[in-house]
């Protein structure tokens, strides 16, 4: 059963040191280790992390939440990056979102009963929602979605600007921070294949937390969102309690 939800950025300047000594999204960093403390404080008996990567998988084993993938060496990154331990042997590298998800669960003081799955937008919405109940249905259960919407807002954009990335990144965070059945309709009708061209990654993360949810009441709260730097990032909680 999902208890609550923390929606998150996805980019690796959240964490501080990426981006040298210029200290940038703050006010968003904030808001997501807040978000993600109210999951911790829930005192849920499992934690997942969802969040994009580069195929559908869930990491076993010791993980270390390195943003090397991001060109950031450990040594220059301010917060610790202290290795968890996961369900499963080995030793996998997680994706730069599910590093960060990793690092704002470490502000929480969060390091057991964690899981952490990787999605892609190649999978169908169907897929992502069936694995939304099957993540939530062995007991309370809290939820880290790691994404962001499109990276295509005007010439600061990480990617090319794209006209239709305003109106599309609105209409997604208005009905995420609405999260009622006729939003949660809308955000499972969005079209795949454009989130895609709008470089949005917060898609298949996104469909995972519909599936988790189910008809579950859900109040949702919009904490912070952001433009700055040409992508659109949000933080809101999604709380079933």
């Amino acid at each position: 059963m999902l208890v609550v939800a923390a929606l998150v950025p996805d980019t690796a300047l959240l964490v501080p040191g990426t981006a040298g000594d210029a200290d940038v999204l703050v006010g968003l960093r904030t808001a997501a280790v807040a978000a993600v403390a109210e999951v911790v404080a829930a005192e849920v008996e499992t934690v997942v992390v969802v969040a994009p990567g580069p195929v559908p998988r869930e990491l076993a084993g010791t993980v270390r939440p390195s943003l090397g993938a991001a060109g950031v060496p450990d040594e220059l990154v301010w917060w610790p990056v202290d290795p968890v331990t996961l369900p499963g042997a080995g030793h996998d590298v997680p994706a730069v979102a599910s590093a960060v998800g990793l690092h704002l669960l470490a502000r929480a003081r969060r390091d057991t009963g964690l899981r952490v799955v990787e999605v892609t937008g190649r999978q169908t919405a169907e897929a992502l929602t069936i694995l939304g109940r099957t993540l939530v249905g062995d007991g309370p259960t809290g939820l880290v979605i790691v994404g962001s919407g499109s990276g295509r807002h005007g010439p600061d954009a990480p990617l090319a600007d794209d006209a239709r990335a305003p109106s599309h990144d609105a209409r997604v965070l208005a009905d995420l921070a609405d999260a009622g059945p006729g939003a949660r309709a809308r955000l499972a009708a969005d079209d795949a294949d454009l989130a895609a061209e709008l470089a949005v990654r917060g898609w298949a993360p996104w469909q995972v937390l519909l599936g988790a949810a189910a008809d579950q009441p859900i109040r949702a709260r919009l904490l912070a969102e952001s433009t700055e730097l040409g992508a659109q990032h949000q933080v809101l909680v999604w709380d079933a309690r």
